[in-house]
């Protein structure tokens, strides 16, 4: 069968290339000039193909050729197939450099509203066709994925301990903050300290979370109990849900706050809570080019923060844009 012939390795590239050229040139001289060879080799060829196919695909006038309707039929399919090549070829050297490609990133409340959304805008702006991934859950559910290669870097608070397969990179430092939404009662009033904020109700991180921990070390440190009435949740949704729809009270990276009118900060300091954001990436898989794109952006947008986060405590709170 005529299939069978093609499919068995006689039929090669260059085939299509110089059955295509002569169809462009209209005779096999300027083929073979157009492609750089001698007309023996281009004249060579295309018995090549005819015989392969048991078909001429061009009929041989006075000063020239031109195509019969075998050759309609098959230069038509040879264009497809070398115009899918390139595209082939393309879509390659674009994997390779990282604008092509997908990458997946979880994350975890701090670096999630700021960080992240911004390396990605600039990361799309430069690579439209990079396809971005980004799933949400807790510090050590993402570890796991990571382990498991289910994400290609985590961003988020860095965790003081990582397993030895993990390293990390810390990206910039943001304070944790107590928020309240705009209007709460506590706005109103000069009794802000820890133990005044007992009564009201509070959103607190589900236990095996650092700042689950280093809250609890912040009220025990005060000689105070854990707020009696209290939600855990790690939903950012839901928890910016009850944080302005009632008078429940949070803690927050404060990145997540000053770019929310409808929160605000409450002067109570936190100073004893690390507050470092980075990414964690695994040690032993060097990242795709995807990947490392990605990483770049971050770097970028966290320096942008660092600096941020120092004016912001240097001068009165406004509003980031």
């Amino acid at each position: 069968m005529v299939t069978d012939r093609l499919l068995d390795g006689r039929l090669k590239i260059r085939h299509l290339v110089l059955v295509t050229a002569i169809a462009d040139e209209g005779t096999l001289v300027r083929a073979a000039e157009s492609l750089h060879i001698t007309q023996p080799v281009v004249t060579r060829g295309l018995r090549e193909v005819e015989d392969l196919l048991g078909v001429a695909l061009f009929e041989r006038l006075p000063r020239g050729v031109r195509p019969t309707q075998y050759g309609h039929a098959f230069i038509e399919r040879a264009r497809s197939v070398l115009a899918e090549l390139r595209i082939a070829g393309e879509e390659v050297r674009l994997l390779q450099s990282g604008q092509l490609g997908t990458v997946t990133v979880g994350t975890h409340l701090a670096g999630s509203n700021l960080l992240l959304p911004r390396a990605i805008a600039t990361l799309k702006a430069e690579h439209p066709r990079l396809t971005v991934v980004v799933r949400e859950g807790t510090p050590d559910m993402l570890q796991q994925l990571l382990l498991a290669g289910d994400l290609d870097l985590t961003v988020g608070r860095l965790s003081p301990t990582v397993p030895v397969r993990l390293e990390q990179e810390r990206l910039h430092q943001e304070p944790i903050r107590l928020v309240a939404r705009a209007g709460h009662p506590v706005h109103g009033g000069s009794r802000t300290a820890l133990a005044d904020l007992i009564a009201y109700p509070w959103i607190f991180p589900v236990a095996q979370t650092a700042l689950r921990a280093e809250l609890e070390a912040v009220f025990f440190h005060e000689g105070l109990p854990l707020p009696a009435d209290r939600v855990e949740c790690t939903s950012m949704l839901t928890l910016r849900n009850l944080l302005v729809s009632t008078d429940v009270i949070a803690a927050l990276p404060m990145f997540i706050a000053v770019d929310d009118r409808e929160l605000r900060i409450l002067p109570t300091p936190l100073s004893s809570i690390r507050r470092s954001v980075g990414v964690t990436l695994p040690k032993d898989r060097a990242p795709s080019a995807a990947a490392a794109a990605l990483l770049g952006h971050l770097r970028e947008e966290g320096e942008r923060l660092a600096e941020l986060a120092r004016e912001y405590a240097t001068s009165e709170p406004r509003r980031f844009g």
